[in-house]
């Protein structure tokens, strides 16, 4: 600014002005009688381009564009519009604004507004870019949205208002919005609308909304106030239809116990089916087996067809054997290249029969393409309750004698043996080292980012552990999880592995990082102690750590026990300890659990992110987890994002937060420091 000599109105006048219109050239001038015009304040911009000089006349400052200027000063016929002058020797063009002020203290005092007709061209450009943006955010949501002005009466709406509720945007214009809603709701519309005057965003669910046709609908109403320098101007009101939504929940609840390739029960169901089945079993004191079918290198027709072609196959294997599945065979996939056929009520040489008739049809070819494919099957079968009396110890042993026919050549049957227990050697030598991991610093733990899909920043982090053995090498948690688990070491590894987690934020914090979470998996035996939620308000309170920035992130199967889970998830939200539920839509338990527990973050599995981009069921899927996350005011992540395409597709979804190696795979802390915590 120049010298400042006039009162504190004006030149407040001026620098709102100029906040609001950067590109502009600000004079304030004023003539007194028979003096010279004088260029009394100018902005920052207007020095730039018209250089200081040694007198304040209008005259000395702009050179031969005063000319122009004075003449339009003179005639004022740019009050009422802008008019273009042309610089008499550059050429450069203007757009000229004449906005005179009433002052005793002057002949004439008023402000000369120039703006490059280029620059202005440009706004004027972006201006139109912005207004598109916004008009496209609103009129192509898939959510209805009527916008409002500040009395409650319509001003727009969308398409999706038509879709949903059958009103065109001219039928709407000028009307109540109250008026739309049944009519002892109107008194809580009215309170949430008077909170959307003041800018507060509220929502409203169980509304009624009139539909045209005159019957109401069951609806979710939110209020989006609309603010122009901290005033209310409009509000948006986004309502959706929640009776789509229940038929989402119930098309989400189907997808959840159907594998999504070949339409069979899931594992999920199978969890859910054997408990029915193995009752029935005990009551009738029948046999209960589990055939489980091991498509042999399968892995060859994968590389041979790609997966849009293994798919198929894996198609016609499952017509073939639902031909061959007698009534009361139930059949599975139970991922990959494997499935599952429970019979009850049946002699084990009828099961034997079942399975000699598979194997016989797989001796005929699998065609693709008019091209002649074949494969064998291995099948391991165990009996309930011979056995086993749990699902997860009957399909174990069921794997074991897969395994035994695989080493003897393949595309053969067996029962399972106590003899078959042999053929695993090393576990019982892997579960003595992993005893001494804690102890032999062989224990590491990587983070993996979890990255906001909307701003790209990175404010949370997975902790994924790691074991280099001496004698095993680099070792998959795959493989020495469920040894831990087994063996009783989970809870000992698992008390580590939140000790060192908290230590490393407190290590952070030291060092003045900005704030992250950082989540860890929970096993469900961890639950089962009574103790877990103690556990961690100690080491919180050692390691003098803020609790929120800990999340203990369980499976869904852990939610099957609700009094040991439901009591301690409640004590850790409590205490500050974000919860989230890792794997959804895979586990054993129900939707309902969603109501029942303090969750505040839903983990999408990689299963569904997988092939996003090309597999309409897996985007049909994320995309319902999304919304059922939002609808119930959870944060969501999606795990195992590899692709730009995939990204885009969740971020378009409305999705949070996503992980995986597009981004980065696990890393040391040491790394996470020097990656994503240089200069802070």
């Amino acid at each position: 600014m120049g010298k400042l000599v006039l009162q504190d109105s004006y030149i407040q006048y001026m620098e709102t002005y100029v906040t609001a219109h950067p590109y502009s050239l600000l004079f304030l001038i004023g003539k007194k009688e028979a003096e010279d015009y004088l260029v009394l304040e100018l902005n920052e911009a207007a020095l730039r381009h018209f250089p200081d000089v040694e007198t304040a006349t209008a005259k000395a400052r702009f050179g031969t564009l005063w000319h122009p200027l004075q003449d339009l000063v003179i005639s004022k016929d740019v009050q009422a519009h802008r008019t273009i002058i042309c610089h008499p020797i550059t050429n450069e063009m203007f757009e000229v604004a004449y906005i005179p002020i009433e002052t005793e203290s002057y002949e004439q005092l008023f402000w000369i507004e120039l703006r490059f007709h280029d620059e202005l061209a440009k706004e004027r450009k972006e201006r139109e870019r912005i207004h598109q943006k916004y008009t496209s955010l609103i009129e192509d949501n898939l959510d209805p949205i009527i916008t409002v002005d500040c009395h409650g009466a319509i001003i727009d709406s969308n398409r999706a208002v038509y879709s949903a509720f059958g009103y065109h945007a001219k039928d709407l214009v000028g009307k109540d919005i109250g008026e739309l809603f049944a009519e002892d709701q109107r008194e809580a519309f009215t309170q949430l609308f008077s909170k959307a005057l003041i800018g507060e965003s509220l929502e409203m669910d169980g509304s009624l909304f009139c539909h045209k046709l005159g019957h109401y609908l069951p609806a979710y109403v939110k209020t989006l106030p609309v603010s122009v320098d901290e005033e209310t101007i409009e509000i948006h009101l986004i309502l959706r239809d929640t009776s789509i939504h229940s038929k989402n929940n119930e098309k989400l609840l189907f997808l959840s116990y159907h594998d999504q390739l070949t339409g069979l029960w899931n594992r999920k169901a199978l969890k859910e089916h054997f408990d029915e089945d193995s009752e029935y079993a005990l009551k009738s004191e029948e046999h209960l087996a589990f055939i489980h079918v091991d498509l042999d290198r399968f892995s060859t027709i994968n590389e041979a067809l790609g997966r849009t072609g293994a798919d198929e196959i894996l198609k016609k294997i499952t017509e073939r054997i639902k031909v061959i599945c007698t009534r009361s065979g139930k059949l599975y996939r139970n991922g990959g290249d494997e499935f599952i056929i429970t019979m009850r009520s049946h002699s084990l040489t009828d099961v034997e029969k079942f399975s000699q008739k598979i194997l016989s049809d797989f001796s005929r070819p699998f065609y693709y393409h008019h091209q002649e494919y074949f494969l064998s099957a291995s099948i391991g079968i165990a009996v309930f309750p011979e056995n086993g009396k749990s699902l997860e110890e009957l399909l174990h042993k069921c794997e074991r004698a897969i395994q035994y026919v695989k080493d003897r050549g393949r595309a053969h049957y067996r029962f399972y043996q106590k003899e078959m227990n042999t053929a695993f050697p090393d576990t019982a030598v892997m579960e003595a080292h992993l005893r001494r991991a804690i102890e032999f610093e062989e224990l590491e733990i990587h983070y993996q980012p979890q990255v906001n899909l909307k701003s790209g920043h990175i404010s949370s982090f997975e902790a994924l552990l790691r074991w280099n053995n001496r004698k095993f090498g680099f070792v998959s948690p795959a493989t020495f999880i469920p040894i831990a688990e087994a063996s009783g070491l989970i809870h000992q590894i698992g008390e580590w592995v939140l000790d060192r987690v908290c230590s490393q934020l407190k290590e952070w914090s030291a060092k003045q990082f900005r704030p992250v979470r950082i989540a860890v998996n929970i096993s469900p035996q961890q639950f089962q102690t009574g103790n877990l939620a103690d556990n961690v308000k100690k080491i919180i309170h050692v390691h003098g750590i803020q609790p929120s920035s800990l999340e203990v992130e369980i499976t869904e199967s852990a939610l099957m026990h609700m009094n040991d889970t439901l009591a301690t998830l409640n004590e850790l939200k409590s205490i500050g300890v974000t919860i989230s539920v890792d794997d959804f839509g895979t586990g054993y338990s129900s939707l309902s659990y969603l109501k029942s527990y303090p969750i505040d973050i839903i983990k999408i599995d990689r299963s569904f992110v997988k092939d996003i981009e090309s597999d309409e069921k897996n985007e049909a899927i994320a995309k319902t987890i999304i919304n059922l996350a939002h609808n119930l005011g959870m944060e969501v992540i999606a795990e195992g994002v590899e692709k730009d395409l995939q990204a885009k597709i969740l971020k378009e979804a409305h999705c949070h937060k996503a992980q995986g190696f597009l981004f980065s795979k696990a890393i040391p802390a040491k790394e996470v420091a020097e990656k994503y915590f240089k200069g802070f």
